[in-house]
């Protein structure tokens, strides 16, 4: 697998989102999409929920404007989840807002003795699509978790302040108290 360039490099740009993709190859601008990494968007009980038994909704809103990345979306969905259903035994409902539509370049420059020699610098310099990424704004929801009880609140709020240095991003923790 090829090493990731760091997020800071994309995450706090101003971009102008760029998917554009078509079923005939001549009209798409992205000839090759990289692979997607979530794996799921709605984990836990979904009809328990709609159902109305998990009556508290905690909710990670982003504060500021950036691109997440889907290898960080699912870093977090992986954790959270993994210990929602260790602790709470599937009582739960886990969900992820943001899809990755937005397509990353990287420019790959070479580095060492010579390198100069081999690469034509910013000439051509469009890029080859490396990752996808979320687009936010300030006040858009990330993550929602909805559990039944007091105490489950307390895991899941602590989950959520544990996934924030994955993200590139300042988040809020807001709390609902759903059917009062």
């Amino acid at each position: 697998m090829a090493n990731l360039r760091k997020a800071n490099a994309y995450s706090k740009r101003k971009v102008v989102p760029f998917t554009r993709t078509s079923k005939k190859r001549q009209k798409a601008y992205i000839k090759a999409l990289p692979p997607h990494k979530i794996v799921k968007f709605e984990m836990g009980k979904a009809s328990d929920f709609s159902a109305g038994k998990f009556p508290h909704l905690l909710t990670a809103v982003c504060l500021e404007k950036v691109q997440i990345r889907h290898n960080a979306i699912e870093a977090c969905r992986q954790y959270i989840n993994k210990k929602l259903d260790k602790d709470l035994g599937g009582q739960y409902f886990f969900k992820i807002i943001p899809f990755p539509h937005h397509v990353q370049r990287e420019n790959k420059m070479l580095t060492g003795a010579g390198a100069d020699r081999m690469q034509s610098g910013m000439q051509l310099s469009y890029g080859k699509c490396v990752n996808k990424a979320a687009i936010l704004s300030p006040e858009k929801k990330i993550f929602e978790i909805a559990v039944g009880t007091d105490k489950a609140v307390v895991l899941a709020r602590k989950l959520l302040k544990q996934v924030n240095p994955k993200l590139p991003c300042k988040i809020r923790i807001d709390y609902e108290k759903l059917g009062a």
